[in-house]
């Protein structure tokens, strides 16, 4: 199969590799990349635990191509942190108690750093509509989205939002 060049911006750093044109983003980022954070879980878009932002949107990376990446920046959930430092999101994931298997997590994350990216004071509707395609098997989402409201009230403060 012929190969094909990829350029993309992962987490500010610029990359570019020959691919096949059927390799998956997340397989992408995990395998090329080494970014293991991303996480595969369905390969069919439902759980969402691949879920990055792609030009700071939310997008299931299980769904798209890495060649359909070419030109565009991917922030994982590795690209959230500042000089080793959880951001905000993160922190809160933590303080609230929001993980617990980890499995998620990452997805999660990266789905709340979109929705607060977009709408720096969501309400729990807002919140709920923006992880409803990610699955949790062990928090029952309360945790979640506690997080996700502890988050953005700490990056209005900070003047991140």
């Amino acid at each position: 199969m012929t190969k094909q060049r990829v350029r993309t911006t992962v987490n500010g750093r610029q990359y570019e590799h020959e691919v096949e044109p059927r390799l998956l983003l997340v397989h992408y980022l995990r395998e090329v990349l080494g970014l293991d954070g991303t996480r595969v879980g369905c390969d069919t878009s439902n759980c969402g635990c691949c879920t990055v932002q792609m030009d700071g949107r939310a997008v299931k990376s299980c769904t798209i191509l890495a060649v359909q990446a070419d030109g565009h920046e991917i922030t994982t959930v590795e690209g959230l942190l500042n000089d080793g430092q959880l951001n905000p999101v993160q922190e809160a994931f933590w303080e609230e108690h929001a993980l617990q298997c980890g499995f998620c997590t990452s997805g999660m994350v990266m789905s709340a750093q979109a929705l607060l990216q977009e709408n720096p004071a969501p309400d729990d509707r807002d919140i709920r509509l923006a992880i409803e395609g990610n699955l949790c098997r062990c928090t029952g989402y309360l945790p979640i989205v506690r997080a996700i409201r502890r988050a953005a009230a700490s990056m209005r403060e900070q003047g991140d939002a």
